[in-house]
C-alpha cells in the first residue's frame, strides 16, 4: 500500500483538520494576529461582563424581597379599628 491508499482511509476527523491546516497557511501573518488579538480582548472583557451579571442578580434578589414585604404588609387588616 503505498501512502496516498493509506491517508485515503483515514479518518474524517483527520481529512478536516487537514483542510483547515491548509486554509491557515493561506493566511497571512497579519490576519492571524488579529484573529488571536480579537479572540483575547474577547476572552479578557468577559470579567466586566460577570461583574455586571452578579450585579443585576442581587439587585433582582433585593427587589423580590422587597416587593414580597410590601405586599403582604400593605394588604394586613388593622383589626384596632372599630367599623360602625
Amino acid at each position: 500500500m503505498g501512502k496516498k491508499d493509506a491517508s485515503a482511509t483515514g479518518l474524517p476527523v483527520d481529512q478536516y483538520r487537514k483542510q483547515i491546516g491548509k486554509q491557515d497557511y493561506k493566511k497571512t501573518k497579519s490576519v492571524l494576529k488579529a484573529t488571536r488579538l480579537k479572540a483575547e480582548a474577547k476572552k479578557n472583557s468577559s470579567g466586566f461582563r460577570d461583574a455586571f451579571l452578579v450585579i443585576a442578580a442581587i439587585l433582582l434578589f433585593v427587589l423580590c424581597v422587597y416587593a414580597f414585604f410590601y405586599l403582604n404588609l400593605s394588604t394586613e387588616i388593622n383589626l384596632d379599628v372599630d367599623m360602625d
